[in-house]
């Protein structure tokens, strides 16, 4: 039994986005690094923030359960799309995560590697790309 389905439909990286709900809609644009003209958000730009978003969330949710206050933490989500070596592609994170001064770094540690199993993203991802975890 699913919780929530999202849909988005797309004709390519040069294209539009849109969710079936129409509260996305967005102009896609191949990105300059890949021979485009750079105008439009990118796949791995959506990946970053939907990842970002949902650790953030889940960060939350395990900050909570631990009693640990987390409320001024972020997280940064950097992707990478590179060349997998057999002329496709495959994609690598780095989770930046910036945590409230008055966590110690046992604290902090904890508390992302627990969230790391929670988050949705983290677990889909997990065994498939490379996705590493920093506390800033």
């Amino acid at each position: 039994m699913s919780l929530y389905t999202a849909i988005a439909t797309s004709a390519g990286r040069d294209a539009r986005a849109v969710s079936s709900d129409g509260q996305l809609d967005v102009k896609l644009g191949l990105q300059r690094e890949l021979g485009g003209d750079g105008i439009g958000t990118n796949p791995e730009q959506l990946f970053a923030a939907g990842y970002s978003a949902c650790f953030a969330s889940a960060m939350q949710l395990v900050a909570k359960r631990q009693g640990v206050d987390a409320a001024d933490a972020s997280v940064t989500a950097e992707v990478d799309l590179n060349p997998n070596g057999d002329g496709g592609f495959g994609l690598g994170v780095t989770l930046r995560v910036e945590l409230p001064e008055h966590l110690s770094a046992e604290q902090g540690r904890a508390l992302i590697e627990a969230t790391h199993q929670v988050c949705p993203y983290s677990n889909a991802t997990r065994g498939n790309i490379p996705v590493e975890l920093v506390v800033e």
